[in-house]
């Protein structure tokens, strides 16, 4: 008797599941409302501008602060990309913005701008090793580099349970999540 409960539940869990994807796919605005792409002309730009993919910015964007430009951290991260004002000043020399504030980093098109170099710059980095770059993102480079060097993380992302810092496990694998969605969500329109 036992079995056939199970049986049933184990069918009515699958078909449960199948009319959640049927609306989805069914429903693509709907999934939009999830997955927006606010400032898609700055992200889209700024993006070809550093060559690193749109929708890994957006990936980012939702996880950092959920789209708010007025978004700023405990840690004192501003901005849509949460930016902390030291490294901002560090790549505003790099790309030549002239008398940089931090306040600036609450402007869209300079946040992205800064954010996207700074991924390009981290891609470079890290080989394109997408799980390494989101790590050093959260946790700074030079914490990924000290544990890829006494093997702390090998830099898998099989391997996130390694990152010593529990919050930058969940970050990388909520970026990791953000990512893959935005990808099969606008995949159609690449």
């Amino acid at each position: 008797m036992k079995k056939k409960k199970r049986r049933k539940t184990k069918r009515l869990q699958i078909v449960g599941l199948l009319l959640i994807l049927g609306t989805i796919f069914t429903f693509p605005k709907w999934i939009t409302w999830i997955y927006p792409l606010p400032h898609q002309e700055i992200v889209f730009e700024m993006a070809s501008e550093y060559d690193v993919d749109p929708y890994l910015v957006f990936a980012i964007i939702r996880a950092e602060s959920n789209f708010k430009t007025t978004a700023r951290s405990p840690v004192g991260a501003r901005g849509l990309m949460q930016i902390m004002p030291e490294t901002a000043q560090w790549i505003a020399g790099e790309i030549g913005i002239k008398n940089f504030t931090t306040e600036q980093l609450h402007d869209p098109e300079v946040n992205i701008r800064l954010g996207c170099w700074y991924l390009n710059d981290l891609e470079r980095e890290f080989k394109g090793n997408l799980p390494l770059e989101l790590a050093a993102y959260n946790a700074g480079r030079g914490k990924v580099k000290q544990w890829l060097q006494d093997g702390t993380w090998d830099g898998s992302t099989l391997g996130l349970k390694q990152i010593p810092f529990v919050e930058t496990q969940q970050y990388v694998r909520n970026v990791l999540k953000n990512y893959e969605a935005y990808n099969t969500i606008y995949s159609r329109d690449r």
